[in-house]
């Protein structure tokens, strides 16, 4: 059990890009905390000065939450009350800090919310995609293999996926896509939301595809790509005949793993391999 006098860990959102998303509430707890702990002191510290914060800086960070994690709780239980930022946007939404909040929790110290920006609630305000149900993947694997295989795994999901991707990768993650979904699934591109180069497509998967490839400059920045769910039935048996098709495909004649994977899914076999008697 915590003691009465035990402090509080605040986990704070920070701008994705425009400086005018920080919260007054967000800045007054940043200032009135013990100690800041951030993924990157390098890139926190500008936006403290930018905003008159003097504030401790911690870095905590993937590789050393762990060790960190139960000092930081013995501080919060001696009174001390922290925050706890990452790099842009909420913490723990494909950042670190999961581990420190639950060992606070579990310590039975008071974890609070400073809400405030998030990339990916920000794509799906604009996406026009159903956002009633979603599935966010964040980062897929960074190797072709594992990336195509998740990509798979998911293709039949009914619900709008969103990921987030790098700029060096995002040209293969939409090829992969198209692969994995079908060039015709629609999807939304958002680059750089929230800042100067701001920009949001949509299209079928395959158009997106080209055009990003043909366009350098769309190419840079920071993405967040939504695709619709498989939808009806039909798209969706489709879909997972896919996924089990390439599975199949890496073991049997392809014709061979198209019947398989028809009589699986009940997804037509020559949509799966054209040819296939």
């Amino acid at each position: 059990m915590s003691p009465a006098n035990a402090g509080t860990l605040h986990v704070v959102a920070t701008p994705i890009g425009n400086l005018g998303d920080f919260s007054p509430r967000a800045v007054e707890t940043l200032k009135s905390v013990a100690t800041i702990c951030a993924e990157d002191t390098r890139r926190t510290r500008p936006l403290l000065q930018q905003f008159g914060i003097d504030t401790r800086l911690l870095a905590l960070h993937d590789h050393n939450e762990g060790d960190l994690a139960a000092a930081l709780v013995a501080r919060l239980q001696a009174g001390e009350s922290l925050a706890l930022v990452s790099d842009a946007g909420t913490p723990l939404i494909s950042d670190p800090g999961y581990r420190l909040v639950r060992a606070a929790r579990d310590a039975g110290i008071r974890v609070s919310p400073v809400p405030g920006p998030a990339a990916v609630v920000a794509a799906l305000s604009v996406a026009g995609l159903p956002s009633d149900r979603f599935a966010f993947e964040g980062f897929l694997p960074a190797k072709a293999g594992a990336r195509r295989e998740r990509l798979q795994a998911v293709a039949s999901e009914p619900r709008t996926l969103v990921f987030y991707e790098a700029s060096h990768r995002i040209l293969d993650f939409l090829i992969d896509a198209a692969s994995a979904f079908g060039t015709d699934r629609h999807a939304v591109v958002a680059r750089e939301l929230t800042k100067l180069f701001e920009t949001v497509l949509d299209g079928p998967l395959g158009e997106l595809r080209d055009r990003i490839h043909a366009e350098p400059n769309q190419q840079k920045g920071e993405f967040v790509v939504l695709i619709e769910g498989a939808g009806d039935d039909e798209a969706a048996r489709l879909a997972e005949g896919r996924r089990v098709y390439a599975r199949l495909a890496e073991h049997l004649p392809p014709s061979t793993a198209a019947k398989l994977a028809a009589e699986l899914t009940g997804a037509p076999r020559k949509a799966l391999y054209g040819g296939a008697a």
